[in-house]
């Protein structure tokens, strides 16, 4: 067996704290949180108090649960350098996006402009609109990398959104969303991003980085339950977008349900429309806590430094690595090929050694956290040894 290297990268941050922190650590090498992560002890254990709570005295607390969920709210603004007052707390990502699609005041021959691989959760809504004359004009990639230039021929002046992933969930390519910001605003339109394959891995100030709209689920780096996300709008922006999905949490005086008067809140929680997902909401707020105690810009370096680890051992046994990896576009997800062998077979042989990755595209895809380490990447490499007949 090859010698362990640890990553150098934010010694002075306790990554072993991370780790114990991170229950799965203990049996598996866990390389899928572009897909599904896994939750960290601090949510479980909010969950475990909710259930307990929940189950010994029904709602009778219930005014300590809904604190959390601001304290969750003021988080999520902290994190991305905004004010509570823009972030709505959405059931996951499509609903963010679907806050946009059909709230947006569309004229028929308006266009919406989006690359031709993002995730079907960024192509369907806009696509749903073709029925209201809304033209989806969808840009080509090159194997993932997507070229800004041809974007901005895209945009004319009936375009209205152009809405893309920070993180390519099958590529890894990550975009500079301050040049993407500049070009799309310079063309008269507004910028939505969908950020679940970023945030909590990239640092981000939308003060800084003027994006418009953005949606995030908490289930991957974020490493919250499924079913509870964020959605992010300018607050110059909530007389724009026509809410939807409107209920009795949509109005001022959301708590007098004898005073029917549909006067909306003057915040983004004017979309949150009725009960919220509790438990995963304060499950959530765990798990960015921990997140908050490293700092974006610590876990952003070591996550990039485990996996250019994970890439230069891949490399030896073989492996073509099929994501970008300068550094102005690497991020947390490495796609990669085996060549003459099966990737679905070489992720089963990981999965019996617990080591576990996806398959997208037809290829391998590992994306590690940063309480990852160098023996995790051992893991990997000895179980795709190990798969060689695969």
């Amino acid at each position: 067996m090859s010698t362990i290297v640890e990553p150098s990268v934010g010694r002075s941050a306790d990554w072993g704290l991370f780790r114990r922190q991170m229950p799965i650590a203990r049996d598996w090498a866990y390389f899928d949180h572009a897909a599904v992560a896994p939750l960290s002890g601090p949510a479980q254990e909010a969950l475990t108090r909710w259930a307990r709570d929940a189950t010994d005295n029904g709602s009778a607390y219930y005014p300590a649960w809904t604190r959390q969920i601001e304290r969750l709210r003021t988080l999520v603004a902290d994190m991305i350098g905004a004010v509570p007052e823009e972030i709505a707390l959405v059931g996951n990502t499509t609903a963010g996006i679907n806050l946009v699609a059909e709230g947006f005041p569309w004229a028929p021959g308006d266009n919406v402009v989006t690359r031709a691989d993002e995730f079907p959760t960024n192509q369907y809504p806009w696509l749903h609109l073709a029925g209201r004359g809304v033209e989806t004009r969808r840009l080509p990639t090159d194997d993932g990398r997507f070229d800004l230039d041809r974007l901005a021929e895209a945009i004319d002046d009936r375009t209205r959104i152009v809405t893309v992933s920070w993180v390519a969930y099958a590529s890894g390519w990550r975009h500079d969303l301050d040049r993407l910001a500049e070009i799309v605003h310079r063309r008269g339109a507004l910028l939505l991003v969908d950020a679940i394959q970023g945030l909590g891995v990239f640092p981000l100030d939308v003060r800084q980085t003027p994006i418009d709209f953005l949606a995030a689920d908490g289930h991957k780096w974020l490493l919250g339950p499924e079913g509870a996300g964020i959605f992010f709008t300018r607050r110059e922006h909530l007389s724009l977008l026509r809410p939807v999905g409107v209920g009795w949490n949509s109005v001022c005086n959301e708590h007098d349900f004898s005073r029917i008067e549909l006067v909306f809140k003057d915040t983004a929680a004017r979309y949150e429309g009725g009960s919220q997902n509790v438990a995963g909401l304060l499950a959530l707020g765990a798990s960015l806590e921990l997140l908050a105690r490293f700092g974006a810009q610590a876990i952003s370096q070591r996550v990039l430094e485990i996996t250019d680890l994970a890439c230069g051992r891949l490399e030896k046994i073989g492996a073509a690595i099929l994501s970008d990896r300068r550094p102005g576009n690497k991020s947390g997800i490495v796609s990669f090929e085996m060549p003459g062998r099966d990737p679905q077979a070489l992720r089963k042989k990981c999965f019996d050694a617990h080591v576990l990755l996806s398959c997208r595209a037809g290829r391998l895809r590992i994306s590690p956290h940063a309480y990852n380490d160098a023996s995790d990447v051992e893991r990997l490499i000895e179980a795709l040894r190990n798969g060689r007949n695969a």
